[in-house]
C-alpha cells in the first residue's frame, strides 16, 4: 500500500483493461468491482456534462456496499466535436464514418471521474484536445479493420496505429484520452485523504 494513502481501500470500479492497467501506475494495490448499468442520462444534459454524470451512475450501484475505508473510482470517457458525442461504434460502417468525421478536426476527449466513499461522492471532468491530420479512407478501413475498436469512444484509441500515424498534437493530458487522466486522479485524491 502507498503510504501517502495508508490504510485506504482503492476499488476500481470497471471493466476497461486500459483504465485498470492505468490505475497500476499510481496506485499499485486496488480491487476491482463491477455492476452492468445502463448507460443512459438526461437528452437535455449538456453533452460536456455526460461523462460525470455517468461515472456518478456507475458509482451509485456501490453505494451501501462501501466500508469505512474505501475510496471507490468509477469513470466515463466521450469523445465530443461539433455538439455531437462519439460513444463506441456500433459496427464497421459507424466505425469508418466516425475517424471520417474527425479527420483533420480538432475534437475533445472528456473524462468524468467519481470518487465515491462513506463521506460522500467527490467527481471532476478532465478534457483534452485531439487534432486529428486528414486520414485517407484506406488508413480509416485498414485501422477498423485490424484494431476492431469498437469498445472505444470515438471508434479508437490514441496508444494504437490510429494514433500514432494520425493524430498531430494534444492539449492536455494524453492518459485521459487513454482512459483516465492518472495526473489530476492523484490529486484529486489527496484532497480526499487530507481532509
Amino acid at each position: 500500500m502507498l503510504s501517502i494513502f495508508p490504510s485506504t481501500n482503492f476499488i476500481l470500479a470497471s471493466k476497461s483493461p486500459r483504465r485498470q492497467e492505468l490505475l497500476k501506475h499510481i496506485l499499485p494495490t486496488f480491487e476491482l468491482r463491477i455492476k452492468e448499468i445502463e448507460e443512459v442520462y438526461p437528452v437535455d444534459l449538456n453533452p460536456r456534462e455526460v461523462p460525470q454524470y455517468l461515472a456518478e451512475l456507475k458509482a451509485k450501484g456501490f453505494q451501501d456496499e462501501l466500508k469505512q475505508n474505501d475510496i471507490l473510482i468509477s469513470s466515463d470517457t466521450i469523445v465530443y466535436m461539433n455538439n455531437k458525442i462519439y460513444g463506441k461504434p456500433k459496427d464497421r460502417e459507424e466505425g469508418i464514418a466516425f475517424l471520417q468525421e474527425l479527420s483533420g478536426k480538432r475534437h475533445e476527449v472528456i473524462t468524468g471521474v467519481c470518487l465515491l466513499s462513506r463521506e460522500g461522492i467527490h467527481s471532476f471532468i478532465e478534457t483534452t484536445y485531439v487534432y486529428f491530420k486528414k486520414l485517407d479512407q484506406n488508413e480509416i478501413e485498414y485501422y477498423i479493420d485490424h484494431y476492431k475498436p469498437y469498445d472505444k469512444a470515438g471508434a479508437y484509441a490514441i496508444q494504437e496505429w490510429i494514433g500514432m500515424i494520425g493524430i498531430e498534437k494534444i492539449e492536455g493530458d494524453y492518459f485521459n484520452v487513454v482512459g483516465l487522466p492518472l495526473s489530476r486522479l492523484y490529486d484529486e485524491l489527496q484532497k480526499i485523504k487530507s481532509h
